[in-house]
């Protein structure tokens, strides 16, 4: 069962979206709140699997409210879902430890897709939201990837490719404490902040055709 806390300042919005979940027998709604501040407060309270959190609201920000519970629970998953796509939302909320961002144009069916894909450790972003994030990227940082190893390069595609360190060491035969080392010397050699801005580095530079 993921346990799942959605966080929205519109009424009719949050109750909608809870009553959809409420639908699939793989996810349990277990708390809800109006505002950041409220939703940061709930979810450290109650330690979901996953937030739904909107970004924009009266009482506390979903950047702030992100940043709060990522200080306390590094590991769990916040899905941005907002109606904002523009550098002045999507670049912090990312910076925060937002783990997806998807927008409220998504159909029922694709933000339940972006919960349980997120529970497993795979990062959905919305298309026009990778296109902002691939344009902020440096065109000197464009070929930082030269700097990597065989097989941090490895371990890099995999990423690219929404694995998580479980599937990325089965498929390359290693151990996930091996693999957990290989994508911190990643994030810190092509200067991103996260697996979500490698994934993006991955597929702006057309990697996976590339092959290296």
């Amino acid at each position: 069962m993921i346990r799942v806390v959605v966080v929205d300042d519109h009424e009719v919005v949050r109750k909608g979206i809870i009553a959809y979940l409420q639908t699939d027998d793989a996810i349990d709604v277990v708390a809800q709140a109006g505002s950041g501040n409220e939703g940061a407060r709930l979810v450290i309270e109650n330690e979901p699997d996953v937030v739904l959190m909107d970004l924009i609201m009266d009482d506390g920000n979903g950047i702030d409210a992100t940043r709060k519970i990522i200080e306390k629970m590094p590991d769990c998953k916040i899905i941005i879902l907002t109606s904002f796509y523009d550098d002045e939302q999507i670049f912090p909320a990312i910076e925060a430890g937002a783990f997806s961002y998807i927008l409220k144009t998504s159909s029922a069916d694709e933000i339940v897709t972006a919960i349980k894909k997120a529970q497993q450790g795979e990062t959905v972003i919305e298309p026009k939201v990778a296109n902002k994030m691939m344009t902020n990227f440096r065109s000197n940082s464009q070929k930082a990837h030269a700097a990597l190893t065989e097989r941090e390069l490895e371990v890099l595609l995999c990423i690219g490719e929404g694995m998580t360190n479980v599937e990325i060491g089965n498929h390359l035969f290693i151990g996930v404490k091996t693999v957990k080392t290989h994508v911190s010397n990643i994030l810190s050699k092509l200067d991103v902040y996260d697996r979500t801005q490698a994934a993006v580095y991955v597929h702006r530079n057309d990697l996976l055709k590339k092959g290296n």
